[in-house]
């Protein structure tokens, strides 16, 4: 559903309060989502639990988003935009502070489904308003600066709450996380008018016009070969306590780096693919499992450690890659391809803990998330290949229905 220019223009002044009320939903959700990566060696001693357990609670939330993202998109159609991010930034708060107050494992695992389930739907809501408010030469740019949010979590967000549950307790970052959500339904309030002329679609003929391979491989990659990045970031705490042998005191500072690669990675993703187009994919997946595969010999020393996290963390560039070839394909499937693009991204949340988890606990060691990471990029890059033959057989294929037009033409 292609984005809807609104018919008289907001201030410039208004545009970016808005703009700026909507990359603080996204600060918000992308600290949520990474807090506990970072607070794991402390959930797991206060909950009585190992870490691959608590690395089963980042694939409860990565599954949330994944049932929630489509559905809430569906269910959410014809409801004013406005009114469904201020409901999903509810629903958001309720569900960290769900989780800050849970007495047990069981409970939190189950608040971190529910805390995941509009995660999704919000990423591809708010670009779609973000999108609404600026001449078509600007939507990309405008939609980028909402996205930001997400990757200053990783830079900011995630360190802080880190720091936060270890200076206090692990719950208050979620209650952390659970104010910015109210805060930011609060901005949206304030700031973004209710748009009445806005079209609202019925959601089957998005349903309809999803179904596509061109839609469906790139969801596929993002699903499994983006799976490698959380796999060694999911556990990137405990590596650096039992085998590089550093204090807490490094814990935050690594995800601050990781961060920091994460905002490089997000420019250098959309610099490459504006260069290269989709095939920047494929080079971003052979980076990745190069990275990856180093990851094991670089836990050693904090230096090295810190390095490859920088490395490893360039990855996050598949996301603008993949966000804007799924523009440029989805079309009549705007807003489900933009909500389940990040539940793409969320599978891969889940998968990589989880696999990273099995290596883990057979045995295989901590480093182990490094290669276990690299098979899942190597099965990305597998399904890039297909997806690139199947984009160079539709192009032949149209080859051929072009030139009886053609020669009609020069007759």
């Amino acid at each position: 559903m292609p984005a809807q220019t609104q018919e008289a223009p907001y201030s410039p002044t208004r545009i970016m309060l808005i703009v700026f009320s909507l990359a603080m939903g996204g600060f918000g959700i992308g600290t949520g989502e990474f807090a506990i990566m970072g607070l794991m060696p402390g959930v797991a001693q206060d909950l009585g639990v190992t870490e691959p357990q608590v690395g089963h609670l980042i694939s409860a939330y990565a599954l949330g988003v994944v049932v929630g993202a489509p559905l809430l998109a569906i269910g959410g159609a014809r409801l004013y935009r406005r009114h469904l991010l201020i409901g999903l930034m509810v629903f958001y708060a309720i569900g960290n502070i769900a989780s800050a107050l849970a007495p047990g494992y069981g409970s939190l695992l189950v608040f971190r489904f529910i805390a995941g389930l509009p995660h999704g739907a919000y990423f591809g809501v708010a670009a779609l308003v973000a999108a609404s408010l600026v001449p078509v030469n600007r939507r990309a740019k405008v939609v980028s600066l909402v996205m930001m949010g997400l990757t200053l979590a990783l830079l900011i967000g995630n360190p802080l709450a880190t720091v936060l549950g270890q200076s206090l307790d692990w719950r208050y970052a979620f209650g952390f996380v659970g104010a910015i959500a109210a805060l930011t339904g609060v901005m949206i309030v304030l700031f973004l008018p209710l748009n009445r002329n806005e079209i609202r679609q019925s959601p089957f003929s998005e349903i309809r016009a999803f179904n596509r391979p061109e839609i469906w491989y790139p969801l596929a990659i993002g699903s499994i070969g983006f799976a490698g990045m959380f796999c060694v970031f999911s556990y990137m705490a405990p590596t650096l306590l039992e085998v590089t042998g550093v204090s807490p005191f490094w814990i935050p500072i690594a995800l601050a780096v990781f961060g920091l690669g994460g905002f490089a990675g997000n420019i250098l993703g959309g610099w490459l693919f504006d260069k290269l187009q989709f095939r920047s994919i494929g080079w971003m997946l052979l980076w990745s499992i190069s990275m990856l595969l180093l990851f094991p010999y670089a836990t050693e020393t904090i230096w090295t450690m810190l390095l490859i996290c920088f490395l490893v963390a360039l990855m996050v560039g598949l996301g603008p890659a993949l966000q804007t070839h799924l523009m440029d394909v989805a079309d009549g499937a705007q807003t489900l391809a933009a909500a389940s693009h990040h539940a793409a991204f969320n599978i891969a949340n889940a998968l990589g803990p989880w696999l990273g988890g099995m290596a883990i606990s057979a045995g295989l060691g901590w480093q182990s998330t490094g290669y276990v990471g690299a098979a899942m990029a190597v099965a990305g890059f597998a399904i890039f290949l297909l997806a690139l033959r199947q984009q160079s057989g539709a192009a032949i294929q149209q080859g051929p229905v072009d030139e009886p037009a053609n020669a009609t033409q020069d007759c």
